[in-house]
Parts: structure tokens; sequence; C-alpha cells
């Protein structure tokens, strides 16, 4: 559980200010932070405001209930949407680098209206948890940031993800503003991979498809890059001790070669071909300074195989569009690999534009 929550104060006083001039009554938006287990921390460095759905609809509003038997207390109540806040924070979470991520939910409302809404909430919080994982964490919360503009004030809870969310799911903790930012280090790797998977006989007439073989393909990937070791600034350091060097930190990983790797000979009866993943990928994590260097590695390692999640929809999206024009031109149905017709090099651009990942097919 995460006992104390600290804000940056520039950022946050900049969305208060923002949200205090608008004529919202009410906002939803993600916490975009990173959370220290070993400190039992939590640091936020920005809210971002779910934009409009596809709509022009807020994805929050108050709805008034006109019923002639309505009370004070029940005369309207938080409607959240909750599926698009849940699709903004797995879009945000794509973009985010390593050791930062979307945390949880805040909420601009008055407080009474809070307070009757915390079911709502907490639900919306536990859908924007599925949609965004924090993959290197084993972090069964997230946070939900109250900013109040009657009376004026900021409070901050812990969400439990228990199976039954419910309004007891929340529980305080301690908000604070002060310097977030500057307590980070910054940490950077240029990953490159080359690996190379056959695609068997048997395999290429059945369900297996791209996106089954190259999830196997980052899931054996995260387990071997995850027993690396690595070099920092070119030494080898003692990764449960702080590293208090100054400036930014380059980043390389030693994997052992043919490390939990079976390799053997294959006939052409049993391969039909290759799939080739390679690629180069700039990671950059952050660290608190006073975190041991292994939480800035896991931030590099996990931000290495978000990259290559998060770039699979693409790749696959790309991939059905070739196989659609290789079956629009034979004049027959393509949803499976063919041992006959060559599938060309798809090469995707990453968002940040200093690297790139590739992959290619080819097939007898």
């Amino acid at each position: 559980m995460v006992r104390t929550v600290i804000g940056e104060e520039i950022q946050l006083t900049s969305v208060e200010d923002r949200l205090s001039r608008s004529p919202l009554a009410c906002q939803v938006g993600l916490v975009i932070g990173k959370i220290s287990t070993i400190l039992d921390r939590a640091f936020v460095l920005d809210l971002v405001p779910t934009p409009l759905n596809d709509a022009g609809e807020a994805a929050s509003r108050i709805v008034e209930d006109n019923s002639k038997k309505k009370t004070k207390s029940q005369s309207s109540s938080l409607s959240i949407d909750k599926d698009w806040v849940a699709e903004h924070a797995r879009q945000v979470s794509r973009m985010l680098v390593g050791g930062i991520n979307v945390v949880g939910i805040y909420i601009w409302i008055n407080e009474s209206l809070f307070k009757n809404s915390t079911l709502v909430l907490c639900q919306t919080v536990k859908g924007v948890a599925d949609a965004a994982p924090i993959r290197e964490l084993s972090w069964d919360e997230r946070l939900l940031i109250h900013i109040s503009y009657s009376p004026r004030r900021w409070t901050c809870k812990n969400c439990s993800l228990s199976s039954n969310v419910t309004s007891s799911s929340l529980r305080p903790c301690d908000f604070k503003m002060g310097r977030a930012l500057s307590t980070l280090q910054k940490f950077k790797c240029n990953y490159s991979f080359d690996i190379r998977f056959p695609i068997f006989r048997d395999n290429a007439s059945s369900s297996e498809n791209f996106a089954g073989i190259l999830r196997g393909i980052i899931s054996s990937h995260a387990q071997e890059l995850k027993g690396a070791k690595a070099l920092i600034d070119g030494n080898l350091v003692n990764v449960d001790e702080q590293y208090t060097s100054d400036g930014e930190h380059e980043v390389e990983f030693l994997i052992p070669f043919m490390h939990e790797t079976s390799f053997r000979a294959y006939n052409e009866e049993e391969v039909v071909g290759i799939l080739v993943f390679a690629g180069s990928i700039c990671s950059i994590a952050y660290s608190n300074i006073k975190e041991p260097i292994s939480q800035a590695l896991a931030g590099i390692k996990g931000d290495i195989i978000t990259s290559l999640h998060s770039r699979l929809d693409a790749i696959c999206d790309e991939i059905d569009g070739q196989l659609d024009l290789v079956a629009a031109g034979s004049g027959e149905p393509m949803n499976e690999f063919s041992a006959q017709i060559p599938i060309p090099q798809l090469q995707l651009r990453l968002l940040r534009s200093d690297s790139y990942d590739a992959m290619s097919t080819y097939t007898k």
C-alpha cells in the first residue's frame, strides 16, 4: 500500500488553475506518475484530461434527477464513460517511458457529489488498471485523486483492485505538493534485437497466427531479458545500491549467447518458413535517486517489452492488410500462412523518431 503521494507542485498547480478558470462542473482524467514500492511512495507528475469521445461528448457529466420525488442529496449524480476512459489509458500507457505509468485517475467535482459517486469512480479506476497494467510491479492498487472546488482542496485515496470493487475499496493516503521531477534520474538504452523463429508446417494450417507467434516471441524474450546483467556508463554495478552519479546514464544489457534457447537442425518437411523479428528500440526510464539501481533496470526492461507489446496490434493490422492484398490478387481467401506466396517485409516506425521496429517474413 502506498502511504504517501507527492505531487509535482508546479505542474499540478497549473492544472488546478486551468480547471478553476474553466466552466466545467466535472472532469475526469488520468494520473501519470511513478510508484516506488520500496519507498512506499507515489510520485504524481501530471494529470491528463480524457478527451471528448467520437461523438464529441465529455467522458464525465453530471446527470440531473428530474423526478418529482427527488431529495436534495439525490438531485444529481455523476456519470462516467468508463470504457472511453479505459481506452484513453490504454493509448496513453503505450507512449510513456520506463518507470512512468498511468497510476490512477483524477476527478474535478464538488465534495458532496464525490462522496455519492465512489462506486462509479472505483469501477473507473479498475477499468483503467485493466487497460493499462503495470507489468514491472506487483501493485494491486491505483490512485484516485479528488480535486474539489467547493471547498477548494486536494485529496488522494488508494483504490484496491480486488475482484469485487465497492466503495469500501478506497483507503485514504497522505497527499502533499512538492518536487517530484527533481528526484528522478534518467537512464537510456539503445537496445537492438534480432529474433528468428521457425514456422512449422504443422502450425501453418492451424489456428496459429502472426499475433500468436509474436506474443510467444515477446514473452520468451521478456523472460530472457529479465535475467540479463547490465552495464551502466560502461561499468558493472551493484544493482542493490543507489546510483548517485549526475546526468544521463547509458545502459547496456549482457544477454548470454543462446541462453535458454533450443537450437537444432530442421528439414524442409518440418519448416515452411522463418519469422524474423528485428529492430532497435531507444528505451528511456526514470528512477528515484533514493531507489536502488535495480528499479531503473526494471524500468528499462519494462519499457522495452511494453514497446514490443504496444506495436503488436499495429504490426498485425499491417500484416492483415498485406494478406488482404495478396488474397485479392489471387482470388482466394488467405487466413493462414502460405508456403507459396511470399509476404513482403513490413517496417513500422516507432512513436519516438530515433528508433524503429522491423519485422520480416520469409516463406518458400
